[in-house]
């Protein structure tokens, strides 16, 4: 029987951990709990809109019946619940997209816990693949990061719509909810509005630049991971290159423009990049969005 070892993977967690920790107190003397801070679950009263405030806190019904806009006032409930929603679908698993959501998962679920917070896990594919019910504690990132590790996902095809409209039926709570995928599909939009409507949701898109670098080998059989069709590509050919280079660069704008509009987070985390950087950005447009920057 197969003995696995975790420790190497801890190891790699817990040092990109330390060097996120050291660089957000050195630049923004603050710390992990920001990104992990609710914009407010509980409501408390209204006032007046102020300079700077979310917009996305006005109450249009108050403000319309008055000349003045008003925004709602929120207590922070002292539980707050994170939830990491993973496609792992055959796409994510071509390249090192899938070691990349690994990583990010593990880093975040031992980040969350130390900050006091609920922690919990939905894999998924065009199906359920892995749930694990939040909860508070080191234990529970350790089973996470376990089941992340130690499981074999089969390349099964990608729906997003059913990912998502899945998570919306499961998850009850008002959660901050990280949303990790390559988005490699189509009629999810619908579904990803309803589940910025009802958490708080940062959207972290995978891409891999190598899959867009093909080698100049003529025409070649490329074979769809997820449904196991072929189609032939001549990689000598600038325009086909280019062509697939734009139908890339595209998705990538329609998903920003499309968190724009939804008033959702929007983080693209490239697996030829340091991810610990852009982590850092994240920590910085949450920090800012809460006020708790100087």
């Amino acid at each position: 029987m197969e003995i696995f070892d975790l420790k190497p993977i801890l190891l790699k967690i817990r040092q990109y951990e330390i060097r996120i920790r050291k660089a957000v107190n050195a630049r923004m003397r603050g710390s992990f709990a920001s990104v992990f801070k609710g914009s407010g679950l509980e409501f408390d009263d209204l006032r007046m809109y102020q300079y700077g405030d979310d917009v996305r806190r006005i109450d249009w019904n108050s403000s319309a019946k008055s000349e003045e806009t008003y925004i709602k006032v929120f207590k922070e409930e002292k539980e707050q619940t994170v939830f990491f929603l993973l496609d792992v679908s055959g796409s994510l698993q071509l390249s090192n997209k899938l070691t990349l959501a690994k990583e990010l998962c593990s880093v975040l679920a031992f980040s969350a816990v130390r900050e006091g917070s609920e922690a919990g896990l939905i894999a998924y594919s065009d199906q359920k693949e892995t749930y694990i019910k939040p909860d508070r504690g080191l234990k529970k990132a350790y089973e996470i990061v376990l089941n992340l590790y130690k499981h074999t996902y089969l390349p099964k095809p990608t729906d997003l719509n059913g990912f998502i409209r899945f998570s919306l039926n499961l998850i009850k709570r008002r959660s901050i909810v990280f949303l990790i995928s390559d988005f490699i599909d189509e009629g999810y939009h619908d579904a990803l509005n309803s589940l910025a409507k009802k958490h708080d949701l940062i959207v972290m898109h995978l891409t891999d630049k190598q899959e867009l670098d093909l080698p100049a080998l003529g025409l070649v059989p490329v074979q769809d991971i997820e449904t196991g069709t072929i189609r032939w590509i001549n990689t000598a050919s600038n325009s086909e290159q280019n062509a697939l280079r734009e139908v890339f660069e595209q998705r990538e704008k329609a998903l920003k423009e499309l968190c724009k509009q939804y008033q959702t987070d929007y983080f693209q985390l490239d697996t030829q990049e340091d991810f610990v950087s852009k982590l850092i950005k994240l920590f910085k447009v949450r920090n800012q969005r809460t006020g708790t920057v100087n």
